[in-house]
């Protein structure tokens, strides 16, 4: 059920505690090394790549009260008012993992989100292929993942406290928009957010990248943990790949390096890059 706001209707946002987080989030034995809370910027996957051509350690988080020029997959624009939603990006630099593990990256950040999102808002959050969060047929949120030099930045945009009126246009081929709020979540604490958030991509990086053979997603569990979160898996799709061709077809399975295995009437295609749409 989608609830209805008006601006009178809407909760308070608070701003995020950088230091706050950091205290919470950073341990000796862990993954992350600070939390950098910026009121305004661009694009926090931009800034975190120029930090990381400039020598900044794994373990970064960068996040952003507002985004003036997000960005998402397929160069889509990610626009949301002030504090209406949960912005960041963390930078990662699996040293060991072969290179064509990485491409489970995205989609163990999509597990860890997922994840964290059901806990703190109690909603059913699904994962579409590769990592858009999904409430019912409503995106709640987007995953970009990009390589910089040795470096992956994943930013991490979440809707938290937006109103209809204030979530993007969709084209006919786009998603819905949808908020925590709208959802009824039970919580719109965005530092609560975070901070699980982060607890889940340590813990899942951390197993991956620590596998006997770094980036096995089957030994670290992150695959069985991607299929009982993926409502992509079983469904009629429609897959446009990047060099223009369209497959229809039946989802079947993820593959070892993260691809979706699509049925068709010509045979299985391995899709690692493209646009999916679950059909009716």
């Amino acid at each position: 059920m989608v609830i209805e706001m008006t601006d009178t209707d809407r909760p308070k946002r608070p701003p995020l505690d950088g230091v706050a987080l950091t205290k919470q989030v950073v341990r000796p034995d862990g993954l992350w090394s600070e939390v950098v809370v910026v009121e305004r910027t661009g694009s926090t996957n931009t800034d975190c790549a120029a930090r990381a051509r400039a020598g900044a350690p794994e373990g970064l988080v960068l996040a952003a009260e507002e985004q003036t020029a997000g960005r998402g997959r397929l160069d889509r624009t990610w626009l949301s008012p002030a504090r209406a939603a949960l912005t960041f990006s963390v930078l990662l630099r699996p040293v060991g993992v072969p290179p064509v593990r990485r491409g489970w990256l995205p989609l163990l950040v999509g597990v860890a989100a997922a994840t964290a999102a059901r806990q703190v808002s109690g909603l059913d959050v699904r994962l579409k292929w590769p990592n858009d969060l999904l409430l019912g047929p409503r995106k709640l949120a987007g995953i970009l993942a990009e390589q910089s030099g040795g470096a992956v930045i994943a930013g991490i945009g979440v809707n938290v406290s937006a109103s209809r009126g204030e979530l993007p246009a969709t084209g006919a081929a786009a998603l819905s928009a949808t908020s925590l709020l709208l959802e009824g979540s039970a919580s719109l604490d965005r530092e609560r957010l975070l901070g699980e958030i982060l607890a889940q991509i340590e813990r899942w990086y951390q197993a991956w990248r620590d596998t006997q053979i770094p980036g096995d997603p089957q030994a670290s569990g992150l695959r069985t943990a991607y299929l009982g979160l993926c409502s992509t898996v079983g469904r009629d799709v429609r897959a446009d790949l990047p060099a223009g061709t369209v497959i229809r077809g039946t989802a079947a399975g993820i593959d070892m390096d993260g691809r979706l295995i699509v049925r068709t009437p010509d045979g299985e295609v391995a899709v690692s890059a493209g646009d999916v749409r679950h059909l009716r």
